[in-house]
């Protein structure tokens, strides 16, 4: 017997088809095991960013120009492969392909429940695709799942890892709506353990790298009932066939199938089925190792012929029937760690493996054609992306380091911290869970349908399925406590933490700020007081980074300081309030009562992120330059559903200052005489009186900008500077304005232009064609306003051409792109009867887009486009009966090719 890395290979072989060629049932490569055929998986996935008292992503400035990493991955790969262009020689659109349609893949739960809230869009083609994949692969979808939030499965107790499992599980089937075949275990990490518990939950089949067999063998048959073990540790096995995995391998051939094959239980592709009797097992794709981490590595993504051709290198000439080659690597190489290369994904299974004769499939379809005749035993505990076992999430291994420069020693005492949490949060839960939930444990497992709606009514009915007794409103609370704070204890145990050098890092930091949160709700639950010995712990974990010392630092420094409680979610709700409540001197509760009701209503049921804030009372008032107000407010926590009733007072000095005093409400006698001396205060018009009166009621703790939560924060900011831009601007426009003919001169005789007067001319013109953008944005439903602020706006491209000037607005940029679609849906949709006028604006403002050279994208209304072309424009175009449609039809086709849409195949069948 060879081994496999001694069987030959040919570059792009073309195998010989052992079928009827007039059965097409037999040659079917869809129905019957017949060719070569192509997998390449994608794991796409995101680690948990959210804040956990948030549960929203906060902005992220590494991120920029975008508001965090999910977002601006999201539109360098997550949506390009949801519309992923193939183009012709000129650049045009010829196709959009969904990729996903054809990619293996897995999306990380934690991914897709950011997809679904921020573009549903995208997140609708993910679920489209994996049903016409279904619909073309005969019942097997693209989408298989991943253990929940990507924590190292060796490594995780035996209840945890079928948590986790049951979660993937959960997510996927609520999803896309059916079973799960496959599950991607994070980083590949595997041992028996996992193998077990996945195997126990129905998981038929999972893909590890090559790295990870220890040695494989025949399945034995009547004929060859003692098969030799072919050793293949060093990445040597066959990765074009699928293996057969027992769950207690070993080298006694009793424990093989043979008795259920000389029973004659065979499936219809001969291999053996389980019996009562026989070994549990699980189906094992081993990806190729060395396409793959040139698919990562290397520039041959780029070219879609390259990667056939490289592709093609790994298919071996023996003659067998059927083989698969199959490649996996991180989705987000293709658009996000290499641009552009979902194009070349696009065209690849589209174009380059049809014409090969290659089947682009996934492995749950290969597997229903092609059942293993081999088995495989797997090294005891190993990952794709540590040479040293797990030891990358564990021990100092070295994997990660910064070229060695920097230790990983943290490692494992934040490994031991995080166990020893675990270990503590499993005894209040089981303690204090017992008396709330009939079954703690499987309560934790079917948590995960509260995690994906957390409506009243569905919450209400998982305590119901699961409560001991009619649980009070406070038990309810310490219920939904209980299981967040198992839901925290996973969370931080993400993975990420531990792959890169150092724990200071925003992967350590975030599942930190996990463990701090469970800390947080199991002392609210059993008033346990855990995190002393948690953050000692800690300090046995050294940092690389002589600010934080080690993890304790870690955590008082970067985890206690993002701490929120109920106080710093009023403080925001009040703060905020004095630019959402835009009437002075109004009191809620003074209006008529119907009024008050409808009022009330419509406007102070409001939601701060993950809290429900309904406003009992308001009142503002001014004085000179100071702004204060008071209001009585009920918070509810929409995770837990813990409440406060809470009374605030907020005094804004103007500009950046503001006071903020918040406090319990205990009652409408002490509320009413607060507002009586705080706005007594105010009419002395002294900020020093009133933030005194303020500190008597209130206490020393006070609130500030500061405390807002990062987001609004930063759009009060930029509320607050309006005025002093808008001022700026009017004063660079009289500069630039004064010096225009200077200006001109400089560029006329081809010297350089003083800087401050660039500058001047930089900031008026953009500006000005900012304005100028909103009210055409403002305009839109009037021709006559629209053309006119499009001459203007071609104006101010021309003024910026002579001048050299570069416009930096990203606002008008967004709106000129917004402009454009909305104009086309229009055009393509709601036609009103004045068509050539719309589409000459409509052409005129895409002219103007490229003319301010400010970067627009058109991808948007390409899509529109593209997506009416084949069904609406083409049929209209060749039916046409008269001059006006042939006309408009012209138009059309004219406007596709400024949209960069081939459309020659319709321009070439018009009469």
């Amino acid at each position: 017997m060879t081994s496999a890395a001694e069987m030959p290979a040919s570059s792009g072989s073309t195998l010989t088809l052992h079928s009827d060629p007039n059965n097409t049932k037999e040659t079917d490569p869809l129905r019957k095991a017949n060719g070569v055929y192509v997998t390449v998986h994608g794991h796409f996935y995101q680690p948990p960013r959210e804040n956990p008292y948030l549960d929203a992503i906060e902005r992220q400035p590494s991120a920029a120009p975008f508001h965090d990493w999910n977002e601006r991955i999201h539109w360098e790969c997550y949506r390009p492969n949801a519309f992923a262009r193939v183009l012709n020689d000129q650049g045009e659109v010829v196709g959009i392909v969904n990729n996903y349609e054809y990619f293996s893949f897995n999306i990380g739960p934690t991914l897709m429940s950011w997809l679904e809230r921020y573009d549903v869009e995208v997140y609708q083609r993910i679920l489209e695709a994996d049903a016409k994949s279904s619909d073309r692969l005969h019942g097997h979808g693209n989408a298989i799942a991943q253990v929940y939030n990507h924590i190292i499965m060796p490594l995780a107790n035996e209840r945890d890892k079928y948590t986790q499992i049951r979660w993937g599980k959960e997510d996927f089937r609520s999803r896309f709506g059916r079973d799960p075949e496959g599950m991607w275990l994070a980083e590949t990490a595997v041992d028996y353990a996992t193998l077990e518990a996945l195997v126990a939950e129905g998981i038929r089949f999972i893909v590890l790298a090559p790295s990870q067999a220890l040695r494989c063998r025949p399945l034995p048959t009547p004929d060859h009932p003692h098969p030799e073990w072919i050793e293949v540790g060093g990445s040597q096995i066959d990765s074009t066939r699928p293996y057969r995995c027992y769950l207690k391998p070993t080298l006694d051939t009793s424990s093989s199938p043979l008795s259920a094959i000389k029973e004659g239980n065979r499936d219809s592709n001969h291999s053996p089925l389980p019996t009562p009797h026989s070994p549990r097992y699980i189906d094992i794709f081993f990806y190729d190792g060395p396409i793959s981490r040139d698919m990562g590595f290397s520039d041959v993504v780029y070219n879609s012929s390259h990667f056939a051709g490289r592709i093609g290198s790994a298919v071996r000439g023996d003659h067998r029937l059927a083989q698969l080659i199959s490649v996996a690597t991180d989705g987000e190489t293709f658009g996000h760690h290499k641009k552009g290369t979902e194009k070349t994904l696009a065209y690849a299974f589209t174009k380059e493996f049809p014409q090969q004769g290659w089947t682009v499939t996934n492995f749950a379809h290969y597997l229903s054609l092609n059942s293993p005749s081999w088995e495989v035993e797997l090294k005891s505990v190993t990952a794709w992306s540590c040479a040293h076992g797990v030891g990358r999430w564990e021990d100092d291994c070295g994997c990660g380091g910064e070229g060695s420069v920097w230790h990983q020693k943290w490692r494992r005492p934040l490994r031991d911290s995080l166990n020893w949490l675990r270990d503590q949060l499993t005894e209040v839960y089981t303690e204090h869970g017992k008396q709330l939930f009939r079954d703690p444990w499987l309560a934790r497992d079917e948590y995960i349908q509260v995690m994906r709606d957390r409506s009243a009514t569905n919450v209400n009915r998982f305590l119901a399925r699961h409560q001991t007794h009619k649980l009070t409103a406070a038990e309810q609370v310490d219920a939904l406590r209980l299981l967040e704070m198992q839901r925290h204890a996973l969370l931080m145990f993400t993975s990420c933490g531990w792959f890169f050098e150092e724990i200071s890092r925003p992967e350590g930091t975030q599942i930190l700020r996990y463990a701090a949160r469970a800390l947080e709700l199991a002392g609210e639950v059993a008033g346990v007081q855990l995190e002393k010995g948690f953050v000692k712990r800690l300090g046995l974990a050294p940092s690389n980074v002589d600010q934080f010392k080690h993890g304790a630092e870690i955590y008082r420094q970067l985890v206690l300081t993002a701490q929120l409680g109920f106080k710093q979610v009023a403080a925001h709700y009040a703060i905020t309030s004095l630019f959402t409540n835009q009437k002075p001197a109004e009191t809620h509760n003074s209006l008529p009562r119907k009024d008050a009701a409808d009022k009330q209503s419509q406007r102070y049921h409001k939601r701060v992120y993950c809290y429900a804030a309904n406003e009992l009372d308001y009142q503002l008032q001014r004085m000179g330059s100071l702004t204060l107000a008071v209001g009585n407010l009920k918070l509810v926590s929409e995770i837990t559903w813990e409440s406060e009733h809470l009374v605030f007072a907020v005094l804004h000095l103007g500009g950046w200052d503001f006071h903020c005093g918040i406090q319990q409400f205990t009652g409408r006698r002490n509320y009413s005489q607060l507002k009586e001396k705080l706005f007594g205060a105010l009419k002395q018009a002294s900020a020093a009186h009133t933030i005194l009166a303020m500190t008597q009621l209130f206490g020393e703790e006070a609130f500030n900008l500061q405390n807002l939560f990062a987001e609004e924060r930063h759009r009060i900011m930029g509320l607050l500077t309006e005025e002093t831009l808008a001022r700026l601007g009017q004063l660079y426009t009289q500069a630039y304005r004064d010096n225009y003919g200077v200006l001109m001169a400089f560029h006329r005789d081809e010297i350089a232009v003083p800087q401050e007067l660039q500058v001047a001319a930089d900031i008026a013109l953009g500006h000005r064609c900012l304005m100028t953008l909103r009210s055409l944005e403002q305009d839109i439903a009037d021709p006559q306003k629209s053309w006119s602020h499009i001459l203007e706006l071609e104006a101010i491209a021309t003024e910026a051409k002579h001048l050299r000037c570069r416009l930096n607005i990203p606002d008008g940029k967004r709106m000129l792109e917004q402009l454009i679609a909305r104009w086309l849906w229009q055009l393509l949709h709601d036609a009103n009867g004045s068509f050539n006028a719309d589409i000459q604006l409509l052409e005129r403002l895409i002219d103007v887009g490229d003319q301010l050279n400010i970067d627009v994208s058109l991808q948007r209304s390409q899509e529109l486009y593209f997506s009416c072309l084949h069904s609406q424009i083409g049929p209209v175009c060749i039916t046409s009966v008269d001059n006006e449609a042939d006309n408009q039809c012209l138009q059309l086709l004219k406007l596709g090719k400024k949209l960069a849409v081939d459309v020659s195949m319709i321009s070439s069948q018009l009469r």
